[in-house]
């Protein structure tokens, strides 16, 4: 790189090459992007929750058993790193839920709340889990926050 602009010199018409410009020469993949600031991840945390408690209340009416639902996310990997969890009071309102097809309807006001918070995935449905506060009880002594992180957080 040196040696090519120390034996040819660039006219004085032209502009010079600036550092940016000739490391994009050499290094044309696009650099991975900046995490984003604290205010930032805070709105889009707020788009989010906001989002998602309509998905909640709409689920509520139409899914017996339904709960509630959270999400989980590591702003450095975002979004590849967003979970949501559809929670069931128990294990067999989970499963009539599941055997009902009722996991597509998770996964479409999923889709639509997080359209509505600006959030795009490629494949939602691998981003949403069902999961039954029975289980939770029996498996994690109630601790969700452990169950989350252990369950379903995104390993990177």
């Amino acid at each position: 790189m040196r040696h090519y602009l120390k034996t040819h010199r660039i006219p004085d018409f032209m502009p010079k090459p600036t550092i940016r410009y000739l490391a994009q020469l050499f290094h044309p993949h696009p650099r991975p992007p900046m995490p984003s600031s604290k205010r930032e991840q805070a709105q889009t945390d707020r788009r989010l929750v906001s989002a998602l408690t309509h998905a909640c209340e709409t689920a509520k009416t139409e899914m017996p058993g339904f709960c509630w639902l959270t999400h989980e996310v590591d702003y450095a990997a975002f979004p590849a790193s967003l979970q949501v969890v559809w929670v069931f009071d128990t294990l067999a309102d989970k499963n009539t839920a599941l055997a009902r097809g009722l996991v597509e309807r998770m996964i479409g006001l999923t889709v639509e709340a997080l359209d509505d918070a600006q959030v795009s995935l490629s494949n939602a449905a691998a981003h949403v889990h069902v999961d039954c506060e029975e289980q939770c009880l029996r498996e994690n002594g109630g601790d969700w926050q452990q169950r989350i992180k252990r369950k379903y957080a995104r390993r990177s």
